[in-house]
């Protein structure tokens, strides 16, 4: 099968963890007889730097002209002085826009090779931790009308969040689907005792609900759903929520697993097309010195194995040779510890690469 991939790297260690995604992607191309032709481009700092705007309108064409994308990172201290709208990470929040990316998949799974890892008790990590968050992706809070005003010496900021019910419907329903290939179990996360969006997202998800008897159906609110991801994190499958609560809780989930640089995500829409990339940031206190964890690009690549080219056992290879790894000790620097062998980012792809193989 031939495929047309978009590459960006972007910022500090996104370019590393990309190539590694990349040649990982060669191997099972030439291992299952596939064709992946890659294509670059410049999005974030990077594109700043060399054509003036964080978003050049030649990466979101060839984005549009590709069957996925595949990204690092973007962002860093360099740009921070940057006003909101011109910072690296609007080419983010544009390309999910542009491209209709309204579903972020951002799956949490405690490798059982790690659990020593996780910063949790062992009697919580051996029950097993493998959830997935459907967080929202182009509406709430940041796409709301913003802005700051001044009157009478008082600086006012404002962020709006703001929903409508087809928005709700749309990501629900995805997540209602995620969930009948899964556990048959979703618990949507709002803040309906405060928040009228909130209200409206669990209205919406309600009546959703009715369409899939077959899934367990629970509401949560954000506060408790911080506390129970700490406390019983087995307890969850499948976990859909808005834009803000999404990102936050996501990235909580995220340390569970015992490295931010283990985990892969995808933002999507209702065809096959999506965009994926680590959730980890750029780390531009590492880049380019051979550190960085390239887990979880690699694996954002079986996720678009999976998700955009319905690969499933070019995923699962790949999933299998990140497995072997772990539980032959190698750790990149964010996880190393005394008992493990601490390896490189160019080593830690490389023997992920020698076990990828054909089932």
């Amino acid at each position: 099968m031939n495929f047309k991939i978009t590459l960006i790297g972007g910022d500090g260690i996104g370019p590393e963890v990309t190539e590694s995604a990349r040649v990982v992607l060669e191997k099972i191309a030439l291992v299952y007889n596939h064709s992946f032709k890659f294509n670059e481009a410049l999005a974030g700092g990077c594109a700043i730097d060399a054509c003036g705007k964080p978003l050049p309108e030649e990466t979101l064409t060839a984005c549009k002209e590709s069957d996925a994308v595949l990204l690092g990172a973007v962002g860093g201290t360099k740009w921070d002085t940057y006003p909101g709208d011109k910072r690296p990470e609007t080419a983010i929040l544009g390309l999910r826009k542009q491209l209709g990316l309204f579903a972020n998949l951002r799956p949490a799974k405690l490798f059982p090779t790690v659990l020593g890892d996780s910063p949790l008790r062992g009697d919580i990590t051996e029950k097993g931790i493998d959830l997935i968050f459907v967080r929202e992706l182009t509406g709430g809070i940041y796409y709301g009308e913003r802005g700051r005003e001044n009157k009478n010496g008082t600086t006012r900021a404002f962020d709006t969040e703001t929903y409508t019910d087809s928005e709700i419907y749309r990501v629900g329903k995805y997540a209602f689907e995620l969930a009948m290939q899964r556990r048959k179990n979703l618990v949507s996360v709002d803040k309906a005792n405060v928040l009228e969006s909130s209200r409206l997202w669990r209205e919406t998800l309600h009546n959703l609900s009715r369409e899939y008897p077959q899934v367990s159906y629970l509401d949560m609110l954000v506060d408790n759903a911080a506390m129970q991801l700490v406390k019983a994190p087995s307890q969850f499958d499948v976990i859909v929520t808005s834009n803000m609560f999404g990102d936050i809780l996501s990235d909580e989930a995220s340390v569970l697993t015992g490295s931010i640089g283990l985990l892969p995500s995808a933002s999507v829409r209702n065809d096959l097309f999506g965009l994926y990339e680590p959730i980890h940031g750029s780390a531009p206190d590492i880049a380019g010195q051979n550190k960085a964890n390239p887990i979880a690009a690699i694996l954002s690549a079986a996720m678009m194995l999976k998700y955009s080219f319905s690969l499933f056992d070019e995923a699962l290879s790949i999933e299998n040779a990140v497995n072997t790894a772990l539980s032959n000790g190698l750790r990149t620097a964010d996880m190393f510890s005394a008992s493990t062998k601490a390896v490189s980012t160019a080593e830690m792809t490389q023997h992920i690469l020698e076990h990828i193989e054909k089932k």
